[in-house]
């Protein structure tokens, strides 16, 4: 059996609020896992639902960046929040979040691109490494583009112009007003960045994230000791309302609290006198899916003094 550190019972207890016995108890039944972990209580019903992007922890900057019909979002990563303020760092994001608009979203391509202050990305971004003296790194980037309409960006917790914490990238597809489809775009942006979609439509979530929702309502059904016709049903229930509660077009808008967002584009379509089609979204929430370790500063002071 792993040993069941404290340092794993505080991480499980921040992540799903469950009691410090109870996480103790569901890492050694996942024999360690975390992920495991996080499963059991939820199918004790006693852990809330998590996105499968986990817990943020990582520091720098989203920047999000428009070009005619097609728009940008990258991810840079630093060790300290303090870096994100600092300007030479702002500057670097946006402006090979300009890059992304010429060269794609692969970060190895991206990398490799000539930088406008001479050698490459990687060669700039080396030596801002040296000069800020922490380490950095690009993590991703996504490229959007319409044939007619728009791509609108929103950015939220600004840290400055085009940079902040969660970047939104929201793809229109009309020949409606540009106006009319900027002002549409930029609410169902700001709902994206509040409601956290896993994907545009049901059918194109995650197979293996609805697996594993499919096998916690399993567990927690079979646990009700009702019978094998009513556990089938309150098994596909949990499933629909995770499908309905985690796409976009599904989903209960944010704005008025009431109408999906895919009645709410049909709305906006009627308005417009022509047809509106919400073709992709991207969403990039600084450090999701990082697990950044904790560390104890006095100790590490100490180390390095010898003590």
């Amino acid at each position: 059996m792993a040993e069941i550190t404290a340092a794993a019972v505080k991480a499980l207890r921040e992540r799903t609020g469950a009691g410090m016995m109870d996480c103790k108890k569901a890492l050694n039944e996942a024999n360690g896992e975390m992920e495991a972990a996080v499963d059991w209580l939820r199918a004790k019903g006693l852990a809330a639902a998590a996105k499968k992007s986990g817990r943020q922890a990582a520091e720098g900057l989203v920047g999000v960046m428009i070009d005619g019909t097609k728009g940008a979002v990258l991810e840079v990563n630093s060790e300290t929040d303090f870096v994100a303020k600092n300007e030479k760092f702002q500057d670097f994001v946006k402006g090979v979040t300009a890059l992304v608009l010429e060269h794609g979203s692969d970060i190895d391509t991206l990398s490799k691109a000539p930088h406008p202050a001479g050698g490459s990305v990687n060669d700039v971004l080396t030596a801002n490494i040296a000069t800020i003296g922490e380490n950095q790194a690009l993590r991703r980037a996504a490229l959007l583009e319409v044939e007619n309409g728009v791509v609108v960006p929103y950015i939220h917790n600004q840290v400055a112009p085009g940079v902040g914490k969660i970047g939104v990238l929201v793809a229109l597809e009309s020949e409606a007003p540009s106006d009319f489809l900027e002002s549409l775009g930029k609410q169902i942006a700001m709902h994206v960045a509040a409601a956290t979609p896993l994907a545009l439509d049901e059918d194109s979530l995650d197979d293996a994230a609805v697996e594993r929702e499919r096998a916690i309502a399993q567990e927690k059904a079979a646990e009700s000791g009702k019978p094998a016709e009513i556990v089938t049903r309150m098994v596909e229930g949990a499933v629909a309302k995770y499908r309905k509660e985690n796409a976009l077009l599904s989903q209960i808008f944010v704005v008025d609290g009431k109408t999906r967002v895919s009645d709410v584009v049909s709305k906006a379509a009627k308005e417009a006198g022509k047809p509106i089609t919400l073709k992709q979204f991207v969403r990039f929430q600084l450090g999701e899916g990082i697990e950044k370790q904790e560390t104890d500063f006095a100790a590490e002071v100490a180390a390095a003094a010898g003590v």
